[in-house]
């Protein structure tokens, strides 16, 4: 998973789209770039490291021409292809029709055949990243227009995705048939602003305009917006995972508050997997809106039983385990005048390889801890996901290979316990269908497109 941000056409382009970029710094912390047209040409700047670390004065300077212009920016961690600088985005090329600059989140489950295609027409890659597929799709496209291309190349392509394309005076975005990854558009100074979640919208003051629909092509002119449908309707199927772990807890993602959708995954663990407990403690962050609602549920008190330090990255998407391994003693520390002597009902997102659930069963028992019980807000991560999240291969997950009773005694906890599919459903509260592949094994390119 990755974050991306656009604004077409504001004379604070290069500083709006730092900022937007920074609200969107949960979804990728392995590198940030940007891009930048305006009258004098497509300039860039795309490196490794945090947005802050990235965008200096200096870039800033380099990026923001005096009279703006149109900017798209991404942040990035990485998936299947390596650490490199050659893999971060946006990427940027001239080509036969003029520049054209690509930002991408998510991932084409056919990715590897169409590049074997292309590179057999002569196609030389530079990097590993799925969107360069896209790029070279469109360079031999035939179609007049930059969209129109495309709507081409996306027709060859399979996958869930969010995109933004930056061209000449023009600004695309577009989102998979399926809804899988998410993207919004919003407004401000009546310049349009387009950003993976809504929190990307709220620290530049742009107002929520709607998401961008499944399947739609969005291409923006100044303070013009074309909406054009080219590809056949499929089943929707929002990512899951957004709600669980990924998104901010202050976004509205698929039209559904992520705070709220955590509370109630939480109430709903309560309910279904209750137990005798003295405390109810998050594993901060993305634990700590459904720890409020099962403390809330059972009627036992929440603590701050595990602090964080917000000085270390997020330690599921360190794509190392030695990395991971670290990045976890680094993370969190007890409070042990919280935890000393109780029991305690520890809540969290999920748990993939089981890496981190133990190391923090450890450490809650190194402070004292008389019982330890896991209660997760989301079912059994079983398959892995090949849409753009770095759950491993089958493999490596954890829960796909052993039983509960299994999981519980290599974690170390006295119960452990999961949402049930039924109850994240019931939590998310879709309008339309959701994906849970990485929960069933039902992937939705594996579905039949039938009508909304």
């Amino acid at each position: 998973m990755c974050g991306i941000f656009g604004i077409a056409g504001h004379k604070e382009a290069a500083h709006l789209t730092y900022l937007g970029l920074h609200a969107l710094q949960h979804r990728g912390q392995q590198a940030s770039g940007m891009v930048l047209w305006d009258e004098g040409g497509i300039r860039e700047v795309v490196r490794r490291g945090l947005v802050v670390e990235v965008f200096d004065d200096k870039a800033l300077q380099y990026l923001g021409g005096p009279k703006g212009g149109l900017s798209i920016g991404h942040v990035r961690y990485p998936k299947r292809e390596k650490r490199s600088l050659q893999n971060a985005q946006p990427l940027c090329v001239t080509y036969a029709k003029g520049p054209l600059g690509v930002a991408m989140d998510g991932a084409f489950v056919n990715y590897e055949e169409v590049r074997t295609q292309l590179e057999e027409k002569g196609a030389i890659f530079q990097s590993e990243t799925d969107a360069e597929a896209v790029m070279h799709l469109i360079a031999h496209a035939k179609a007049a227009t930059l969209e129109a291309a495309l709507t081409e190349a996306l027709q060859r392509l399979k996958g869930g995705y969010a995109m933004l394309l930056l061209a000449e005076g023009k600004l695309v975005a577009t989102r998979d048939v399926y809804g899988i990854r998410p993207l919004v558009l919003g407004k401000r100074d009546g310049i349009w602003v387009v950003a993976s979640e809504t929190t990307g919208l709220d620290l530049i003051e742009a107002q929520f305009i709607r998401e961008v629909e499944p399947g739609e092509v969005c291409v923006i002119r100044g303070e013009a917006l074309e909406s054009h449908f080219p590809f056949a309707k499929a089943k929707q199927a929002c990512c899951a995972f957004e709600h669980i772990y990924f998104a901010r807890l202050d976004s509205e993602v698929f039209g559904c508050s992520v705070h709220e959708a955590r509370k109630r995954m939480g109430a709903a663990l309560s309910r279904i997997h209750p137990v005798a407990a003295d405390v109810v403690i998050p594993v901060p962050d993305s634990g700590t809106a459904a720890a409020i609602g099962y403390a809330q549920a059972a009627g036992i008190p929440y603590e701050q039983g595990l602090i964080r330090s917000h000085y270390v990255g997020r330690t599921f998407i360190e794509p190392q385990q030695s990395i991971r391994n670290f990045g976890v003693k680094l993370k969190l520390s007890a409070v042990r005048s919280v935890l000393n002597g109780k029991r305690v009902v520890v809540v969290d997102d999920s748990i993939i390889r089981g890496t981190t659930s133990k190391k923090i069963v450890a450490l809650l028992r190194s402070v004292g801890a008389s019982e330890i019980h896991m209660r997760i807000a989301s079912p059994p991560a079983e398959w892995p996901c090949c849409y753009g999240i770095d759950t491993p291969s089958r493999a490596e997950l954890i829960s796909a290979s052993h039983s509960l009773e299994e999981v519980c005694t290599h974690i170390g906890a006295d119960t452990l316990a999961f949402l049930s599919p039924v109850g994240l459903k019931e939590a998310m509260r879709p309008a339309n269908g959701f994906c849970d592949a990485c929960v069933s094994g039902r992937y939705p390119t594996q579905w039949v497109s039938e009508g909304p």
